[in-house]
């Protein structure tokens, strides 16, 4: 991951338990009290907006999560124990780097001393997003390019490719227009450490600082002067008040299909198949329906 991890920090510190953690037998038998520093780099703006824990790590729940990862199976060393630790931490939503530290205060250690402690830092995997991109008001070409820009410069975010712009005919309810200014698209292909929502968030941001308005009095099929779409997210399927993955309506568009094969031929829209077989069946679609526009709807 070569974007900055975001500079917002959670911290957790003084989280105590007993584990049975250690090499010799009277510490498996026994026990003894370990100390737990956490540090949880993750992009907390969408949390400020909305004033919505959802929208941040529940801190308390993570305290639990930590004493029960201490209190279960035993391990030798207090740098396996961090490890296992700092996987906790990276499995909340939206946390993109964890450091931990153990302390040991209680070790088996023959001379005097204040504390022993094993600090380690870890990055969350990246998960591969898909994101479309559009615009059909002022200068598209140069909306689409600062767009690519403000992509690459998310944090924990790295942009993989992006395809070329391809024209296309304005979409209505009742299809096509193109009596509506034209649109550019694209897809671009990210390699980010941001949860769903997080990224969400920013792509609205993007579009907001782009003239977007997404206003309950706009009509759902304005034109724009920049639209970005999340279209797939990993393999994450979900559907629910917020967000829905993968896009509902990515297999039925063709000028989300076609860049995004122009960037990976091997494509999969997740729950749908390869991106080269929905693409050619929705053109052959197409075809067929002009052919019968053509002959007056004869068979």
């Amino acid at each position: 991951m070569t974007g900055d991890p975001s500079p917002d920090t959670i911290t957790l510190t003084g989280v105590t338990a007993t584990g049975f953690h250690g090499v010799y037998a009277d510490e498996r038998r026994d026990g003894q009290r370990f100390v737990v520093d956490v540090a949880l780099h993750l992009d907390l703006a969408p949390a400020a907006a909305s004033d919505d824990v959802a929208d941040t790590v529940h801190y308390g729940e993570l305290a639990d999560d930590l004493v029960a990862a201490i209190e279960r199976d035993p391990v030798d060393l207090i740098e396996t124990l961090a490890d296992r630790l700092a996987a906790v931490c990276l499995a909340r939503d939206g946390v993109h780097r964890a450091t931990v530290t153990v302390h040991k205060p209680e070790a088996p250690i023959a001379v005097p001393f204040g504390d022993v402690a094993v600090t380690v830092t870890r990055d969350a995997e990246p998960v591969r997003a898909v994101i479309a991109l559009g615009a059909n008001l002022g200068d598209r070409t140069a909306a689409l390019d600062d767009a690519i820009r403000a992509l690459s410069a998310l944090p924990a975010t790295r942009m993989v490719a992006h395809s070329r712009w391809h024209d296309s005919v304005a979409l209505t309810p009742a299809g096509p227009d193109p009596s509506k200014p034209g649109y550019l698209n694209g897809v671009a292909l990210i390699d980010t450490a941001l949860a769903p929502t997080h990224l969400l968030h920013h792509l609205l941001r993007i579009e907001r600082e782009h003239g977007r308005d997404r206003g309950a009095h706009v009509a759902r099929w304005a034109d724009r002067t920049l639209d970005l779409d999340l279209i797939q997210y990993g393999e994450v399927v979900r559907d629910d008040a917020r967000l829905t993955l993968p896009h509902p309506r990515a297999h039925e568009r063709d000028f989300v299909l076609a860049p995004w094969l122009d960037i990976d031929p091997d494509a999969r829209l997740t729950t749908r198949g390869r991106v080269a077989d929905l693409l050619a069946a929705l053109r052959a679609s197409a075809r067929d329906a002009a052919a019968a526009d053509a002959s007056g709807g004869a068979p």
